[in-house]
């Protein structure tokens, strides 16, 4: 079987094939960022790159089974500016659309974020299904709340996991300083890092890990609590979240690390969704 998956990040999405028991033939990767193609390259190192994919002629390509593809969702994400389709980032659909009417593949699938009902249909009429919304949640410790847009048979919600943190928990003991939990605790800001923080040994899913990067010093940081003191989430915690295998992004720095994981898809819910391919494959 040969796939394309166009933004490809981590490949994530072969990860879930290999997980979900579809052999692969060729797996051709769209990808521009090099610390992804690092990553990636270790992994799989059969990986064919093709660059990015505004500039790939169809016509270069063999046969295609499965497209795949998480398009840019900053457009649509409530924590943007929200200018959906305007966004030149969100826009690249469009090239999941060309490539999808060139290549003719016999599967398709595409994840997006949650989004206004208005640009969900402008989705569907293009690729001539309606999503399937499926929440991380349901396979891992991590809440992650996305749409997926695919012509494979039959997919249905995946069984409830009950996954918590506590079964990740990677027991770091690396606290943050006092003083640097009393600079958070002053913070102004509409999101309150303590308040939300998750509590170690009570049963919490984590919030939905984002690119901005989960163990930076921001607002959209994800804090890890004892009900005494506070530290980050470790990227070993964020890759068992993101259902990768741990260790999985080892090799670039913290901040690329987070940025990746928080970038990419949770692969249990994935291979959730190819398995359905199995038996019925080409």
């Amino acid at each position: 079987m040969n796939v394309l998956s166009l933004f490809d990040g981590i490949s994530c999405g072969h990860v879930a094939l290999n997980r979900a028991g579809i052999h692969v033939d060729r797996y051709f990767a769209s990808e521009v960022d090099k610390n992804c193609i690092a990553i990636t390259q270790w992994h799989y190192p059969e990986t064919v790159q093709v660059g990015d994919v505004s500039n790939l002629a169809p016509g270069k390509l063999p046969k295609i089974d499965i497209l795949m593809g998480g398009s840019p969702c900053q457009g649509f994400s409530m924590a943007g500016k929200r200018l959906n389709l305007a966004d030149e980032r969100s826009a690249l659909f469009f090239e999941f659309v060309r490539l999808l009417r060139a290549l003719k593949p016999k599967y398709f699938l595409l994840e997006n974020v949650k989004m206004k009902q208005q640009w969900q249909d402008i989705i569907s009429e293009h690729l001539g299904v309606y999503p399937i919304r499926i929440n991380s949640s349901r396979v891992s410790a991590a809440k992650r709340d996305r749409l997926y847009w695919t012509n494979i048979p039959d997919v249905m919600q995946p069984h409830d996991s009950g996954k918590t943190f506590d079964d990740i928990n990677d027991y770091s003991q690396d606290w943050m300083a006092v003083k640097r939990v009393e600079m958070i605790r002053a913070w102004k800001a509409q999101q309150k890092p303590l308040k939300n923080a998750t509590v170690i040994g009570a049963g919490s899913k984590l919030p939905c890990l984002t690119a901005r990067g989960y163990n930076q010093y921001h607002s959209g940081m994800i804090l890890i609590t004892d009900e005494l003191t506070y530290r980050y989430l470790s990227n070993l915690e964020a890759e068992r979240a993101q259902t990768l295998p741990p260790g999985y992004t080892e090799g670039v720095s913290d901040r690329e690390r987070s940025r990746m994981i928080g970038n990419g898809w949770t692969v249990d819910v994935i291979a959730h969704i190819f398995k359905q391919l199995r038996g019925v494959c080409v």
